[in-house]
């Protein structure tokens, strides 16, 4: 499944001209763990109901690997894929909630997911709903004071139905994020925000189900998990590189991607 979601991924961002696959692809496992394993409660045909557990793409810019897995899992028809972007596109450069089914949030600005993640988590306990909050932020989105205020604000209302997840690949839009403004040490960090702390390899997806399953089973206090992954994972020439933050691949290098990729499917 996640070498198909990584070509789905490619081929729009290819048929959009523009778009970013950097912090898509790097999301892809923390993705596919969360919605194709018995983690995740939704139902496709009812995207409405009330308990079922919800999902904020705080980095909203990575949306090509939220409509991958939304498309994979049958929330809409995967035609919409070649329409990425375009105008009257159900799948906009950042998700549009009212427009797409699955979608719980419109993304914008870096920084506003968490906030509206902890507001959601503290409405469904307040109305006794037993269902979880799972929220994505980029590492260089961490920069954001709002997400601290937030993470204060989760930890004071003891949110344990909240998990916050890191895809902490290491560079953002400019370069390496420990360059530019450094989160590290990130464990720590959230530790002293009295956060439960679980550190996976992004990549691994056995891993990341065990880190959703201990979350689930965590009382009393918000989880955060730190999945270390590889910004362009799965393409060699675009792994840890700054420059497909924001590149969509022209026909040439969309053909070696997907022929690495590809290779994998057969």
């Amino acid at each position: 499944m996640e070498k198909i979601i990584r070509k789905d991924i490619l081929e729009m961002i290819h048929s959009a001209k523009s778009g970013h696959p950097g912090g898509a692809l790097s999301a892809v496992e923390i993705m596919s763990a969360l919605y194709f394993s018995d983690v995740f409660r939704y139902d496709v045909n009812d995207s409405a109901m009330e308990n079922r557990d919800r999902f904020i793409l705080s980095k909203g810019h990575a949306a090509p690997v939220l409509y991958a897995v939304l498309g994979n899992a049958g929330f809409f028809d995967k035609k919409h894929f070649k329409t990425l972007r375009k105008f009257g596109s159900i799948l906009q450069g950042h998700p549009h909630a009212k427009h797409l089914n699955g979608c719980d949030m419109s993304a914008g600005s870096l920084g506003q997911g968490l906030s509206i993640a902890v507001g959601k988590a503290l409405a469904l306990r307040m109305k006794n709903i037993d269902a979880n909050v799972y929220c994505l932020v980029g590492d260089g989105e961490l920069q954001e004071g709002q997400i601290w205020e937030a993470t204060m604000s989760a930890a004071q209302l003891k949110l344990d139905n909240l998990c916050l997840i890191v895809d902490y690949n290491g560079i953002q839009l400019d370069g390496n994020v420990a360059d530019i403004k450094d989160v590290y040490p990130l464990k720590e960090k959230f530790e002293s925000f009295n956060f439960n702390v679980i550190e996976v390899d992004g990549h691994n997806k056995e891993e990341l189900i065990k880190a959703y399953k201990m979350f689930k089973a965590n009382v009393g206090k918000p989880t955060a998990i730190i999945a270390k992954t590889v910004k362009g994972k799965g393409v060699s020439f675009m792994e840890n590189n700054a420059n497909w933050h924001g590149l969509a691949p022209n026909d040439e290098e969309l053909k070696l991607a997907l022929k690495e990729i590809e290779g994998g499917l057969k």
